[in-house]
């Protein structure tokens, strides 16, 4: 039986990430859930912005930003961020965390997340309670760490931070590969 509910935001689980951007004397940076693939060429991602936040006065003057993936170990800092305003603070010195210069952008990377994505805003748009904004991936960070010797994701060795129903989860079974399945289930159904 299926019991019906009010409409509601239910795509689960989604990524916790922080989006860090340029202002102030090395940047601020706020915790945003509401992220994700936009298209894959040109490659884009967006993020959802409420506007009374200070980052969205600081996204509208600088049109960048980073997708800083966070490890599960930095929940703690992933959870303050997103419930503290860094108007007249300093969220970096107040968490423990270390602003980079990006290679392309003016939104800095937050050091100790293993991943870092940076993105030129391309579009913008106000949806209700937030507003989206869609931006072009221009570089790409990795924690050498997680790379093999290929230079191909250790997807073993990220441990990144879910959001579902109001609470942090992190990610760790492999269930099967993209095509995989499928092509293992056409296969059975030769035999």
């Amino acid at each position: 039986m299926k019991i019906e509910r009010r409409p509601a935001t239910v795509l689960l689980p989604i990524p916790a990430v922080l989006v860090s951007v340029a202002g102030g004397v090395q940047g601020n940076f706020l915790t945003v859930a509401w992220a994700g693939v936009a298209c894959s060429s040109p490659p884009l991602l967006s993020v959802a912005v409420r506007p009374s936040r200070y980052s969205h006065e600081l996204l509208d003057a600088e049109r960048s930003f980073v997708v800083n993936i966070a490890d599960a170990g930095q929940v703690e800092q992933v959870d303050v961020a997103g419930t503290t305003s860094g108007r007249g603070r300093d969220k970096f010195a107040d968490l423990g965390l270390t602003a980079l210069p990006a290679s392309k952008v003016s939104a800095p990377l937050i050091a100790e997340c293993p991943i870092n994505v940076e993105c030129v805003v391309r579009h913008q748009l106000a949806l209700g309670t937030h507003d989206l904004y869609i931006g072009e991936v221009v570089a790409v960070h990795y924690d050498d760490e997680l790379l093999d010797g290929r230079g191909r994701l250790k997807i073993d060795a990220l441990h990144p931070i879910a959001f579902v129903e109001r609470e942090y989860w992190s990610l760790g079974e492999r269930l099967g590969t993209y095509g995989g399945l499928a092509k293992a289930r056409q296969e059975g159904k030769k035999g």
